[in-house]
């Protein structure tokens, strides 16, 4: 019976099949725990049911694609998960670079549809501690109007945040989306929640990406949210990524309409001044 009341270091030494020895045993999480031999991992309490399944299933499957890395997984169960702790250094021009060509990589991996689990992991996840959906649909404009930006919409106005009067304008631009998305484009496979506090600089010159959403995507919508909350040698990412897969034209312009999906999920996190950017990526998007 697994004991409801266990710290980090009593999880990881359960999951691990290893003792704990030492290092900081926090009573939150994530938490660094020391295990026997001296490695150091990684432990994490899930922010709703199913929530380590779809983290673990999605590091598991963006790492199959062999391109950018991330974390090993080494236990997991409904409460908890284990990984590899990375060990981080500076932001690095050169590492940008190489970032951006395995970021074009790991969206080259494809996924079976738009709105597609990884495998193994629950279609009820989460991006953050918001709740989301993967309900797999072969259309990306009506998939993300009703699956990515409609359901926060919903939310942020029931929660106050948007006012009724200004949800308009959002449902607006989601009935414009078949004009305003751009070539079609197959599906891609997304870390699904790639703002910088989850792009891991490491001290290997190497970089590693943690915390994912991971589902079948429009590529992007990840380099869309990479771009709204910064990143060091942003130019040096899209221009590896540029060199493997170039964008469809128009991209550009598209950018706001890809951040309203994190925005609106930020004003249903955080509040009205995420709401107000949502609100001005869409008048612009109307304006173009």
């Amino acid at each position: 019976m697994v004991n409801r009341d266990e710290d980090p270091g009593q999880a990881a030494s359960r999951l691990t099949g290893r003792p704990v020895t030492g290092g900081r045993r926090a009573s939150g999480t994530p938490a660094e725990v020391t295990l026997d031999g001296g490695t150091v991992v990684m432990v994490k309490h899930g922010d709703g049911p199913g929530a380590t399944r779809a983290e673990a299933a999605g590091l598991r499957w963006l790492g199959e694609a062999a391109a950018v890395r991330v974390p090993a997984v080494l236990g997991q169960d409904e409460r908890w998960l284990v990984t590899e702790r990375i060990p981080t250094g500076p932001p690095d021009a050169d590492a940008a670079s190489r970032f951006g060509q395995d970021l074009a990589a790991l969206h080259a991996a494809g996924a079976p549809a738009f709105g597609a689990p990884p495998p193994g992991g629950p279609a009820e996840a989460y991006i953050g501690r918001a709740p989301m959906r993967n309900a797999p649909e072969p259309d990306w404009p009506s998939w993300y109007a009703e699956h990515r930006v409609l359901p926060y919409l919903r939310a942020a106005v029931d929660a106050g945040t948007v006012r009724s009067g200004e949800a308009a304008v959002v449902e607006r631009v989601c009935g414009l989306l078949p004009e305003l998305a751009g070539p079609a484009e197959p599906p891609a496979r997304l870390h699904g929640d790639l703002w910088n506090g989850n792009v891991l600089w490491c001290t290997d010159g190497d970089v590693r990406l943690i915390d994912p959403a991971a589902h079948g995507g429009h590529r992007e919508t990840d380099l869309a949210m990479l771009e709204l909350f910064g990143c060091p040698y942003l130019e040096r990412v899209m221009t590896g990524y540029q060199e493997v897969s170039p964008l469809a034209d128009g991209w550009r312009e598209r950018v706001g309409m890809h951040q309203l999906f994190p925005l609106l999920v930020h004003a249903v996190l955080f509040g009205r001044h995420y709401a107000e950017q949502a609100l001005g990526v869409t008048r612009k998007a109307l304006a173009r």
